[in-house]
């Protein structure tokens, strides 16, 4: 019962300062709507300002409906009896005992799958739509889907079966063999994803702009990066947004354009852009994102040991434990769909973080081209993206992976200290 009151009681909380960040948001979006703010006053104009602020407040306020539907469907499996029942039919399936919590684990991702289904579609084709960015077809999302799902099953069903039987029989240590299980699972999807699963979903061709390419290559030797080629992804087929970023890592590293960006960069803007990339790269950020997770994942997987050896935490979530069998799944299920429950006031401190590894990749991407290049592509990018000018403190502090727009161009500018 304690651990019952813990939950809840946390689980509101969460509930209750996600929604309070989100009218936050959305009133100070619309209270600076009518006029750009000064610093951007002369490249955007008041339309595109106030396109992006609609944009924000209905991105929002479609975010505070998934909350709270989110919160009941936890409910729903949880306190409510949804999993124990799901897991009642499971153990009467014909089949060992694997195959059983295999089913157990696949039903409740079906579940969860098909609660955020409409927002999926409700944001692609109404949302995003309304807004300009939508150019994705019914047949390309429902071909998206079912790739996406046959691409969960051959990758995620082997790895699920060797987690479930570690569990079961590597013995009290069981949580470091998944663990580098796991870590060499990541390793290997980061090596596949440039060559094998990306372009099961996009095109990519080489980048044909030779001068553009020379001064590219040229950037990349400065910075010590060696990559194995620069292509363009036709992103455009999808969406409107751009972006453009480097994936793989040893001797793959490839760098990547969406074919919307180039279209509206010139060659300047667009090697500033790869220059804030390469900063990361050079600043070591992903590495030391990757040694993180896999730290973090360590001291979960110690922690799932610990709390799946603890019958309250089965029945402080609604679940009675198999007292003949094993309950592996069980744990494995109910320990990922709470934990980000008791995780989520953490998020400031990662998004702090990740704020600050922005900062440095400007400041490198400064040191080797021109700051105003950067400034210049990041205004466009921001006007293009729709991407909200005058964000709520409160909001941006909580969740915001990137410093606000004119924290990061004011950083930029040479009159900042």
């Amino acid at each position: 019962m304690t651990f019952t009151l813990l939950f809840v009681a946390v689980l509101i909380l969460g509930v209750m300062v996600r929604l309070w960040l989100s009218l936050r948001q959305i009133r100070h979006v619309a209270r600076h709507r009518a006029a750009v703010p000064p610093v951007f006053a002369h490249r955007i104009g008041l339309r595109s300002h106030q396109r992006a602020a609609d944009y924000t407040a209905a991105r929002v306020r479609l975010g505070m409906l998934e909350t709270v539907v989110d919160a009941a469907v936890l409910v729903g499996l949880t306190l409510l009896g949804g999993l124990q029942w799901l897991a009642v039919v499971s153990y009467g399936l014909p089949g060992g005992e694997l195959a059983r919590q295999m089913a157990l684990i696949v039903a409740v991702v079906a579940v969860l799958g098909a609660v955020g289904l409409p927002f999926t579609i409700y944001r692609q084709f109404r949302l995003e739509a309304r807004f300009g960015f939508n150019r994705m077809t019914p047949r390309l999302f429902v071909a998206d889907l079912a790739k996406g799902v046959l691409l969960g099953a051959v990758l995620g069903l082997p790895l699920l079966a060797v987690i479930l039987w570690l569990m079961d029989s590597a013995g009290a240590y069981w949580w470091l063999w998944v663990w580098a299980v796991w870590a060499l699972f990541n390793l290997a999807v980061l090596w596949l994803f440039p060559t094998v699963i990306a372009p099961m979903f996009n095109k990519f061709t080489p980048l044909q702009d030779a001068e553009l390419a020379g001064r590219i290559r040229s950037l990349a030797e400065r910075c010590g990066f060696s990559l194995q080629g620069l292509f363009v992804m036709d992103g455009s087929k999808r969406s409107a947004h751009g972006n453009a970023y480097f994936t793989g890592f040893g001797r793959a590293k490839r760098i990547v354009f969406f074919d919307t960006l180039l279209s509206r960069l010139n060659a300047d803007e667009v090697e500033a852009v790869l220059a804030h990339e390469l900063g990361h790269f050079k600043h070591r950020h992903i590495l030391k994102r990757i040694v993180m997770n896999f730290a973090v994942s360590l001291g979960f997987l110690v922690l799932l040991g610990w709390l799946a050896q603890r019958p309250w935490f089965y029945t402080g979530l609604g679940v009675e434990p198999n007292l003949v069998g094993s309950n592996s799944a069980l744990a494995l299920i109910l320990f990922m769909l709470t934990m980000p429950v008791f995780t989520f006031l953490l998020t400031p401190l990662t998004s702090w973080f990740s704020r600050r590894d922005e900062f440095e990749a400007d400041r490198y991407a400064a040191d080797q081209t021109d700051a105003s290049r950067l400034v210049s592509a990041l205004v466009k990018l921001y006007d293009d993206n729709a991407a909200t000018l005058t964000p709520d403190p409160a909001h941006s502090a909580f969740y915001d992976s990137h410093p606000p727009a004119a924290v990061r161009i004011g950083r930029l500018t040479p009159s900042h200290p």
